[in-house]
This record gives C-alpha cells, structure tokens and sequence, in this order.
C-alpha cells in the first residue's frame, strides 16, 4: 500500500479544490470524474452512476467510453455499475472479453472496446447512492492501488450527492430511497440463504442471484424477494 500514499495525498489535494457550495451538483461531479481519470492511471473513462428508487442513470462522465459502457448496463437492468450500487460492493472486471458474471453485457461491452474496468459503490451513512466506474480499452488495468484511489474519489462523490439531497429532497425522492433500501435488504437476506443453502461466498450467492435475474429477465430484487418468500430461485439450474 505505501505506493498509493502518494497518489492518496495528491487527489486528496484536488478534491479538496473542488468547490461544493452554491454549485449545482452536475457541475461538481463533472469535476470529480476529471479528478478521478487523471488520478487513476489505469482509467481512460470515467462516470458516476446514481441510482433514484429503481432507476439509474449517468450524473456526470469523462470519456465516451465510460457513458456507452453504461448505457448499455442500463438497457440491460443488470451489469457491474449497477450491482456495486445495489449490494455495495466492489467490482473489478479484469478482462471484459472472458468475464462470465454478466455474460451479454460483457461480450457487448468488449466488442465495443471495453478491456477491464472497477466500480466502486458510493456509501454515506449506511446507505448506497450509486456507483463510480472507470474504464479501460486494456485487460487489467486496474489493481489495489486503483481501487483503494478510487474509493477515496466514491467518499467524496457520496458526500456531494448526499448533500445535494438534503437541499432539495422531495417527498418522491426520500419513497424512492425507502425503496432503494429495502430493496438492498432483501438482497442481503436473499444472499444469506444462498451462503447458508449452498455453503458459498457472499460475492457467490451474489452471483448466483444476478444470474438468476439474467436468465428470467426479471429484476434483481424480484428474484431475491422470491427466493426470501418461497424458498425458490427463479430460474435455478440444476
């Protein structure tokens, strides 16, 4: 690790540069994912998924790559942007091309010229908002060294956004996190029985349940609430 403390110093320096007040909050993550690409030296692409109740989108990106790759996370209801976002959990994809945990989306997304990327959840509070993602055109290019710079960049994206929120929450917007946050529980006692049936990993029972999802065409808290209430894995193999 004591090669990323000088690259830690550095972008603690430019992200403290970054002005919050009186912003609007596009134009601070705009910032923020100009910071984190020349940050990350593995990063050609950058771009910050937020997730609203059910539906996700591209706040800010830096590179096309980075919007395509998400893009086509979205059209799909599923890729790793979207689940670092929903279980909070890291995602390194070191080799787009031979990826098999969202097989269509990573065979897309490496003909488009995706090698590799990480996505990283933005947590405040005990609660996630999203993701921050990087790409690259190269296999592996992102190690500890990126993921630990990365997930200083995700504190800041989620403090922005949080306090973005607490300026201007809606009754809509506080029903859609309500949402969001059952929906990450049931996940959670969804990825329990399967550790608990099938004497896997977390990171495991998780992919059994995105794959689930995949093969039924069904979102990912459906199928976790299915399994949590009958006992049964939609779509199961085997």
């Amino acid at each position: 690790m004591s090669s990323t403390a000088p690259g830690l110093a550095a972008l603690h320096q430019e992200l403290a540069g970054i002005l919050l007040a009186g912003r609007e909050l596009d134009a601070v993550l705009t910032d923020v994912v100009t910071t984190a690409r020349r940050a990350l030296p593995g990063a050609e692409a950058v771009s910050i998924t937020l997730l609203r109740g059910d539906k996700a989108f591209t706040a800010a990106h830096d590179g096309k790559m980075a919007l395509d790759a998400d893009e086509m996370q979205y059209a799909r209801g599923y890729g790793p942007c979207l689940d670092a976002g929903r279980a909070g959990q890291v995602f390194v994809v070191e080799e787009m091309a031979t990826e098999e945990r969202w097989p269509d989306y990573c065979r897309h997304a490496a003909a488009a010229g995706v090698g590799s990327s990480v996505s990283l959840p933005l947590p405040v509070q005990g609660r996630t908002l999203g993701a921050l993602n990087c790409y690259s055109s190269r296999p592996r290019s992102f190690g500890e060294d990126d993921v630990a710079l990365g997930q200083e960049v995700a504190a800041f994206v989620a403090i922005a956004v949080a306090n973005a929120d607490s300026h201007a929450r809606s009754a809509e917007d506080a029903e859609n996190m309500r949402r969001a946050m059952a929906s990450r529980a049931v996940i959670e006692q969804a990825k329990g029985v399967l550790v608990e049936r099938h004497k896997v990993t977390p990171e495991q029972a998780f992919t059994l349940l995105t794959h689930a999802s995949q093969r039924t065409n069904v979102k990912l808290n459906r199928v976790a609430e299915e399994l949590v209430t009958t006992g049964v894995l939609p779509g199961a193999v085997g």
